[in-house]
């Protein structure tokens, strides 16, 4: 039995994810958490096979709650979900420790397939994204702009784009306030650009940011 645990604060998509799963003997939904400390809480305790973790779950940045979850418990793997850009987050979580990354506008049959692959050592994505990232950078350059940003630079840039101060950021992040700067220095860089308004604004055009 696949003991999976869903990490979403909103109730009508923790129900509509066991009711999708209720038809599979196999996967059993072993409990719902609506914040990370209700994730870390529950984990202390009980430990499934499978976090189901949205991306913005609230508190604390869901890559941030993904590499303190891998960190302190290893052995539990990781599918994340969110409505954010498939192309963009997808590589970015998996890099943090993910085994699998699931787009909210995806079918939902997927769901149960992710669950069994990474249950059984794999890693989900999506064929069509797998496609995309297979396309030759020439062809498909804005898609595959992200590429150049690391983990740690996406997790800086969503959290700018949502309206944060250095301070907070850096506090979310854990790290000092002269880092952060030093990483909006390198975006800017990469994004060809020099401030933060054309940042935001060009990283939108490339698909970076909703």
């Amino acid at each position: 039995m696949i003991k999976v645990l869903v990490a979403d604060s909103h109730p009508i998509v923790q129900a509509g994810i066991a009711s999708v799963l209720s038809g599979f003997k196999d996967i059993q939904i072993s409990g719902t958490v609506g914040t990370t400390t209700e994730l870390f809480e529950y984990l202390s305790k009980k430990k499934p096979n499978i976090v189901m973790l949205e991306m913005d779950i609230p508190e604390v940045n869901g890559i941030t709650a993904l590499r303190k979850l891998k960190k302190e418990y290893p052995d539990v793997k990781v599918l994340m979900y969110s409505a954010q850009p498939e192309d963009v987050y997808a590589l970015s979580t998996l890099r943090a420790g993910a085994s699998g990354y699931l787009s909210k506008g995806g079918d939902t049959s997927l769901i149960a397939e992710a669950i069994t692959k990474i249950y059984n050592g794999g890693v989900f994505i999506t064929n069509e994204l797998a496609q995309r990232l297979a396309v030759d950078e020439s062809t498909n350059k804005p898609r595959r702009f992200f590429r150049k940003l690391s983990t740690r630079e996406i997790e800086v840039l969503k959290l700018l784009a949502a309206g944060k101060r250095n301070k907070h950021v850096a506090e979310e992040l854990n790290l000092n306030e002269k880092t952060v700067s030093t990483y909006k220095a390198r975006l800017m860089r990469k994004l060809n650009v020099d401030n933060l308004v054309d940042m935001l604004q060009q990283a939108k055009a490339l698909e970076l940011l909703q």
